[in-house]
């Protein structure tokens, strides 16, 4: 979209000025805000991915069961998803810097006591704790983005944002097993070193959000008046190309309840394989330092395939094409690991899968922000997203219901493959209702 001046009605030799500042608004403000929103989320992430490497040695020690380490790592997502609505409601009243400053404070000094859990209640208490105090960051954010950043730069802006998914694992995952070798210093287990190490740093990154976001272009006093102007002027025109709707009409979307389906199915796979990933891959009698590197794997292909796929998608478009696309990927991927028994088969098909669920993140969250705007934006993207990480309980609980029933990871694997297809039937329906991409 180009900004034209006032009184000049498409002139080209006058256009492209106000393209420029509009264009140096957007990098100054990506260049101030990501790099950081990535970075939280990496270790937003790392708090709950690191539960996978924690298991090598911590469910041994502590005598968890398959079933009680999966719905330990499911029950984060009731806490999480009770208190997403109210949270993001709650961002929108005081400001969305306060609060995602908030939340990343309370979350690293309640994932840190973590390293404290005697027995499965108490891993349970912390891990319903953990979600109540990390509710709302992730919509929160998206909402953050959606108020600062133009519809044709929205998707790459989110793709490097959820970058930190990918990479808290591609990074994550081989520090923790190393971490994992300090068993016994000041006399703590190397998971709980593990712990303390990958969750107290989100303390001083909170202290940081609060001092670099700002709610809005207009109190930005880093941009000039002109880019400030500029952005305001193109995101206002956004908002009032669409209809504008209350909290409630916006839980009554048919747009919203198919869309609320949809992540529900790839937040399951995403979790179903995170989770259960490093004892996925002991099966294949590999050391903790080979998991944590081979682990890694996957995760390198999701990032660069979600980078490269949502590029593909702000230039050509066709969001709701490829958001089927990558939620089929995400299950044809999960099928390989089963067919064959190489190792080599399951770091491809798991590579194929996370780059399928990773990609579908990115798209998928610039579709919503382009029907719902205000207090309908905040409430409808807390309730897509309360409902539907859900799929994060149901995810590693079904994985570790399914290993304790049938002896092996075949069925899990089989049935988030099947969910993954259920949502790529979803993403086709949304055509029903959004003809126009």
């Amino acid at each position: 979209m180009t900004v034209l001046r006032q009184g000049v009605p498409g002139d080209p030799e006058l256009r492209q000025p106000d393209d420029a500042v509009l264009q140096n608004a957007v990098r100054k403000a990506a260049l101030r805000f990501v790099p950081l929103l990535t970075i939280a989320y990496l270790f937003n992430y790392l708090d709950r991915t690191s539960l996978g490497v924690a298991a090598l040695t911590m469910n041994q020690q502590l005598g968890l069961t398959p079933s009680q380490f999966g719905l330990a790592a499911g029950i984060f997502f009731l806490g999480y998803s009770t208190c997403e609505i109210p949270s993001n409601l709650l961002l929108y009243r005081v400001g969305a810097r306060r609060w995602i400053a908030r939340i990343m404070i309370s979350w690293g000094v309640v994932s840190a006591a973590t390293a404290f859990v005697v027995g499965p209640h108490s891993f349970y208490a912390l891990r319903l704790l953990l979600g109540i105090t990390e509710a709302g960051f992730f919509p929160g954010v998206t909402f953050f983005l959606a108020a600062w950043f133009p519809a044709q730069y929205r998707t790459r802006m989110l793709a490097w944002f959820l970058v930190g998914i990918p990479l808290s694992s591609l990074i994550g995952t081989p520090v923790c097993t190393q971490l994992l070798r300090m068993e016994g210093i000041w006399g703590l287990a190397g998971w709980q070193w593990m712990f303390l190490l990958v969750s107290l740093p989100c303390v001083p990154l909170g202290l940081l959000t609060l001092g670099l976001l700002s709610d809005r272009p207009q109190v930005a006093s880093w941009l000039t008046m002109e880019e400030r102007d500029a952005l305001d002027g193109v995101l206002a025109s956004e908002v009032r190309e669409r209809p504008h709707s209350t909290f409630w009409a916006a839980l009554m979307d048919p747009r919203v309840l198919i869309c609320t389906a949809i992540q529900f199915g790839f937040t399951l796979g995403s979790y179903g394989i995170g989770i259960w990933l490093p004892l996925m891959l002991r099966e294949y009698h590999l050391s903790n330092a080979a998991i944590g590197w081979i682990a890694a794997i996957p995760y390198l292909f999701a990032t660069v395939g979600m980078i490269l796929w949502a590029r593909y998608v702000d230039e050509k478009g066709r969001r709701i094409a490829n958001l089927a696309i990558t939620c089929l990927l995400g299950g044809i991927g999960l099928l390989l690991p089963i067919i064959s028994n190489s190792l080599v088969s399951a770091v491809i098909g798991f590579s194929l899968a996370l780059i399928g669920v990773t990609a579908a993140r990115a798209i998928f969250w610039t579709i919503p922000t382009r029907f719902l705007t205000g207090v309908a934006a905040a409430g409808g993207l807390a309730f897509i997203n309360s409902i539907a990480t859900t799929g994060g309980f149901f995810g590693p609980s079904m994985m570790g219901y399914l290993k304790d029933f049938s002896g092996s990871y075949v069925v899990g694997l089989l049935a988030v493959a099947a969910i993954m297809l259920a949502a790529t039937l979803a993403s086709l329906s949304l055509k029903l209702f959004i003809t126009r991409e």
